[in-house]
């Protein structure tokens, strides 16, 4: 059979559920009015969580959607062939009705009967089960799995991994296509794994899918290809929750009475297996917007690869953004978007397009929408002319600020000279760092203390200051910056005691969503390595520790034991936190601030530090990704 395109491929699995007693519900916005707990929608479970805790939905136990999502966390990842800050997620629900046998066969036969993924490429994981928590391994899914491949005709052997690192090490052995894992990639809580699982919530096992792109995708410093590993070769095309267990006050599990499916299953990557493709920029929701990119430029998407993937993927999520209410501002949402545009301004810049583009590009990402999305169609020219007025103001500048930077970048940039940026030509500061970092000029050791007292002198001039927290996006001192900083602190020292005391800091980036976080090691830092971690910092937030600093001469702060990055130079005197008190002093590190006054402050609302990527950063240099959630 003929694959389907992505959007044949959303229409006909909504039928499909249709067809199978399943109400159709409508997206939610990108920008939910009703949680200020996130800035935006990240994934189809996030609006039906009330739902799916118990609360009855009005539109009944069976339902399906396919929503748009955003994840502004993921903004520098952009670039490679898979992953994108805007996203739609097919979605399906069962509240109490359907379980195991009905989601495993409904979906694998959607997949390869409806949208043409060839199920030779298909491979799935299970959860291995853990006896100390009385959780026993998932054989229900498994021989499902089992059953609905060999109705297919094909081999499928159960295999157990154990780890991602396991399988690293191990492989896959010939006729293998279902794998056991462990909690780290097949247990859903809104915590993580099963000792992060929240008091009182549901949880359980999930089974993810798998499409196998072939030995030549893989990056063979991974290890050995699994499902698992980030090597390249497997993407994840979907993934079935079974919400079947409730922690108890005690830390154990007790079985739900009432069970619960949740589906979730990226739009771009069940296309891009359908197109037996890794590049998801060569589906038809992308394809025609890089082919205008081809156009507008005289370039070609094989010699400008990651510009054109990156100006694709946000103005595609700028587009989104303005159909549901947003417009370029210098806080929360609107931050987000006009940094997506900018940045894609500058991408653009690079491929040699220096006259105004978005007029061109908008309607090209509106027209590939408008059929589905009603709201687009509606809004079409309103959203035109909001991304227009965005890129007009910023062109103005851009060319100037560009040069600029180049003159101040003789000894470095200082916090002093990226609020130039900012305030005289418009670079969103994460904009400017970032071409620091590709252009390799060095910033400031306190450039963003710097940054932020510049920030608050323009505020006190204009007399705009707001009594509080100030809650701005741009790099002002905000809370949300303040933890993420500290938490960055926690983990460096967290990863000395787990990794080793070789590990050094070669540079960091914080913004309101998340950490990064590059040290040298040599090798890959494994999975248990990486919980270790995340055990140590929570441990640490929970101990409640004040937070303070004192400046020292230099010299005496390094004979005192206090850490700080790879190339860093000093003056004669330095600023140095610590974190605890003897004998719980975790963290004593030369830095320049701002910080929570105490460690709790992390936990507040019910989060916990997660890691949510470890990869290379260069040779020799690790990055880790973590989030508060």
């Amino acid at each position: 059979m003929n694959a389907l395109n992505a959007q044949e491929i959303r229409n006909q699995y909504l039928k499909f559920y249709s067809d199978r007693q399943h109400e159709v519900i409508a997206r939610a916005p990108l920008i939910l009015k009703d949680d200020p707990t996130t800035l935006f929608t990240g994934s189809g479970m996030q609006p039906l969580l009330p739902f799916l805790l118990g609360q009855p939905h009005p539109a009944g136990a069976r339902l399906v959607d396919s929503q748009t999502c955003l994840r502004a966390q993921d903004i520098e990842d952009v670039g490679d062939n898979r992953h994108t800050t805007f996203f739609e997620m097919l979605g399906n629900w069962s509240m109490g009705d359907y379980f195991k046998e009905q989601q495993i066969r409904w979906f694998f036969e959607f997949l390869t009967d409806v949208a043409g993924v060839d199920p030779e490429k298909i491979y799935v994981t299970c959860f291995i089960g853990d006896e100390t928590q009385g959780i026993p391994r998932d054989t229900e899914a498994a021989e499902i799995w089992q059953k609905v491949f060999q109705e297919k005709g094909l081999t499928a052997d159960i295999a157990e991994i154990g780890s991602a690192k396991d399988g690293d090490e191990r492989g896959i052995k010939p006729g293998e296509r279902i794998f056991y894992y462990d909690d780290g990639e097949n247990w859903w809580s809104r915590g993580g794994g099963l000792d992060k699982t929240p008091i009182g919530d549901p949880c359980g096992p999930d089974s993810e899918v798998f499409y196998d792109f072939g030995p030549e995708h893989h990056a063979p410093g991974y290890g050995l290809a699994h499902p698992a590993s980030d090597s390249g070769q497997f993407m994840e095309i979907g993934n079935q929750v079974f919400m079947q267990y409730r922690r108890l006050d005690d830390g154990s599990f007790e079985p739900l009475a009432t069970k619960n499916v949740d589906f979730g299953g990226g739009l771009e990557r069940i296309a891009a297996a359908a197109n037996k493709n890794p590049d998801v920029y060569r589906i038809s929701l992308l394809w025609p917007i890089v082919e205008k990119l081809q156009q507008l430029s005289g370039k070609k998407y094989e010699s400008h690869t990651e510009s054109m993937r990156v100006i694709a993927d946000h103005l595609r999520g700028a587009t989104f953004l303005a159909v549901d209410g947003a417009v370029p501002a210098n806080k929360e949402q609107g931050y987000v978007m006009r940094r997506l545009l900018r940045r894609a301004i500058r991408f653009a810049f690079d491929l040699g397009i220096e006259q105004n583009f978005l007029e061109q590009i908008v309607p090209v990402i509106a027209d590939l929408y408008s059929e589905d999305y009603p709201e687009v169609k509606t809004k079409r020219d309103e959203v035109i002319a909001v991304l227009v007025k965005e890129e007009k103001v910023f062109r103005q500048t851009l060319r100037k600020g560009l040069s600029q930077m180049q003159k101040f970048s003789g000894d470095g940039l200082t916090g002093a000279e990226l609020f130039t940026l900012y305030d005289t030509f418009g670079f969103p500061v994460e904009l400017s760092t970032e071409e620091a970092y590709k252009q390799e000029i060095k910033l400031s050791d306190n450039w963003r203390q710097e940054f932020d007292d510049k920030m608050a002198e323009q505020r006190a001039r204009s007399q705009t200051a707001a009594k509080g927290t100030f809650k701005g996006g741009l790099g002002g001192q905000t809370i949300q910056h303040k933890k993420y900083h500290t938490a960055t602190h926690l983990m460096y020292a967290a990863l000395k005691k787990v990794v080793g005391d070789h590990v050094t800091q070669h540079g960091s980036n914080i913004t309101e969503e998340r950490l990064r976080f590059d040290f040298n090691n040599d090798e890959k830092v494994t999975r248990e390595q990486l919980d270790e971690v995340e055990k140590l910092v929570n441990e640490w937030i929970s101990w409640d520790l004040p937070v303070s600093f004192q400046e020292y001469p230099t010299d005496q702060a390094f004979g005192m034991g206090a850490i700080g990055a790879f190339g860093d130079k000093y003056g004669d005197t330095v600023k140095v936190y610590k974190m605890g008190d003897e004998p719980k002093r975790v963290s004593f590190e030369i830095c320049g601030g701002p910080h929570v006054d105490r460690t709790s402050q992390l936990a507040e609302d019910g989060k916990v530090f997660k890691i949510t990527k470890e990869e290379s950063s260069s040779a020799g240099i690790r990055r880790i990704k973590a989030v508060l959630v």
